[in-house]
């Protein structure tokens, strides 16, 4: 498509990462945390508060932790990957340093255990094994209440002491066991989002991939008339000489005209009936219908574009079967009395005693006698025809054999050039039918050739087109050319501009280029020069 996916990729490690942003938060506490407990020894106001029974052991430990803090930011500035046991290390550190300053400041009367609830929380938190949190829950407690024996035994505190040093404990384990419990949950609802994430991602991309290679070209055309996306088939039919990153934005009008007027249309209407176009004189015709979505406040339609040739093909497919058993019934009815007639009036054309005038009148029963047996031939011939065996042909060596074979069947007084510049073209194609296609397009080169400046020349001309990975023989006469209004009926059956042509050449070699693969068009050179062209699937060497 022509603009980004709408979701991102989610990140494989989003669990790790969101771990060591908690992990740099909870460093930043307890470096402030550290910095404010030296700060209230030094300050007069709550000098008493801590340190009282300790002061040198307070002072110390105090700054151990203010430097443990300082090694682990600098640990996160290098990026260090912090693991389960390093995790587990920090806050056992933290536990004992937080229970030798409560010991040094008077044990459950200073406050400081109570810091022990929010060390427990971060471990549940960041440490998934819910063995080693429940064993740093276990830790704190027996800190707090062996530290509470230990002042009592110094006489530091009453024994009543004991009891808020037990509560504190169980306090720690609830909150310990509540947080691992909702951190769990979290977890899982946290894994759970990620896989929808990267299965919607998946699916995303999985259905933009089949867009992009589905034969069918879709637009996403907004009501003013821009396109917004495209896929490559529609690039492929619209504009097959700009890529796709290009034409996001255009307009339909700068694609076709008739496409933006159907468009406008059924925007109108609500109605489209499908009109095939062709978005450019030698392009294969298209059709295309509409389908409105609703984004946002702005209407926006989906725009499918299907070539018209298969159906076009399927469509003469049915009218060839038909026209192949009607001939089939009717040829040896047409043929016997036909043989009988061109017999009775070859005999009477031989007769002594025939006038002139009736000599006339004999050849034109003959003449159309055969016209209208090479018809039925030319009917016979189309409705018989065999599947191709295509091969690979080299078509500078071909060609001149070929024109050759030509020119001795009869064609002695034609000329005949052939310019072809890729002395390692190869072309898949049936070679009979390329040759009887060729036959054909000479004929009717050299026969306008003849009627325009009254001599019989023909130019055979090789060209690639890059863009459609196509070969292209262009035929080229010196006639008239054939008017506007006519071009669309070349290749219908029994339509001929001679009279002695029967009007199934063109088609049969349309036809015999379907076969192939390949496509027969008219078209005028630069130079206003009447030129049939036929467009083959090439393969370099």
């Amino acid at each position: 498509m022509t603009r980004p996916a709408i979701l991102t990729r989610p990140p494989p490690r989003a669990v790790s990462q969101q771990n060591v942003l908690l992990f740099r938060i909870y460093v930043a506490y307890r470096s402030m945390l550290s910095v404010v407990l030296l700060i209230m020894l030094i300050s007069p106001n709550t000098r008493q508060l801590v340190g009282a029974l300790n002061p040198p052991l307070y002072v110390g430990v105090a700054s151990a932790y203010l430097a443990s803090s300082a090694l682990l930011l600098a640990a996160l500035a290098w990026q260090w990957r912090f693991n389960q046991r390093a995790l587990f290390g920090v806050f056992l550190v933290d536990i004992i340093a937080v229970v030798l300053m409560a010991d040094a400041s008077g044990g459950m009367i200073s406050g400081l255990p109570v810091l022990l609830v929010v060390t427990v929380a971060a471990s549940s938190v960041m440490i998934p094994n819910r063995t080693l949190a429940t064993l740093l829950a276990a830790l704190s407690s027996l800190a707090i209440l062996s530290d509470t024996v230990w002042l009592i035994l110094r006489n530091s505190l009453e024994l009543n002491a004991l009891f808020p040093a037990g509560l504190l404990g169980l306090l720690i384990f609830g909150v310990s066991l509540m947080v691992q419990f909702v951190a769990t949950r979290l977890g899982r609802a946290e894994e759970l989002a990620r896989s929808r994430a990267s299965d919607l991602y998946n699916l995303q991309r999985l259905n933009e991939q089949i867009v992009q290679h589905m034969q069918t070209g879709i637009l996403l055309v907004a009501d003013s008339g821009a396109v917004r996306v495209m896929n490559k088939a529609a690039s492929v039919m619209l504009s097959p000489e700009r890529p796709i990153t290009m034409e996001q934005g255009r307009k339909l009008s700068d694609y076709s005209e008739d496409l933006a007027q159907q468009f406008q249309h059924w925007r109108e209407t609500q109605q489209h009936r499908a009109q095939p176009f062709r978005v450019a004189e030698d392009a294969p015709a298209v059709i295309a219908h509409f389908r409105e979505l609703q984004s946002g406040g702005e209407r926006e339609t989906l725009v499918f574009i299907e070539d018209y040739t298969p159906i076009t093909r399927y469509a003469q497919s049915l009218k060839l079967n038909s026209l192949g058993r009607l001939t089939a019934s009717i040829a040896h009815e047409i043929r016997n009395p036909l043989g009988a007639i061109s017999h009775a009036a070859q005999l009477l054309h031989e007769s002594s005693g025939l006038s002139e005038p009736d000599r006339r009148l004999t050849d034109i029963i003959l003449q159309h006698s055969r016209r209208v047996n090479q018809t039925v031939e030319s009917v016979l011939q189309i409705s018989r025809r065999e599947p191709p065996r295509p091969e690979y042909i080299l078509l500078a060596e071909w060609l001149p054999n070929f024109v050759g074979n030509y020119l001795d069947s009869g064609k002695d007084m034609a000329e005949i050039t052939i310019d072809c510049s890729y002395p390692d073209l190869l072309v898949e194609f049936d070679q009979e039918n390329l040759q009887r296609v060729l036959t054909n397009l000479l004929d009717n080169a050299l026969r306008h050739s003849r009627m325009a400046i009254g001599k019989e020349t023909a130019r055979i001309e090789v060209s690639l087109d890059f863009t459609k990975h196509q070969c292209l023989i262009d035929v080229i006469d010196a006639g008239t050319g054939v008017p506007a209004q006519e071009q669309p009926l070349l290749f219908e059956p029994f339509y001929t501009t001679v009279s002695e042509g029967s009007g199934m050449g063109l088609f049969l070699c349309k036809e015999l280029c379907e076969m192939n693969n390949a496509d027969l068009y008219y078209r005028s050179t630069t130079r206003g020069e009447s030129c049939f062209r036929v467009a083959l699937n090439q393969r370099d060497l």
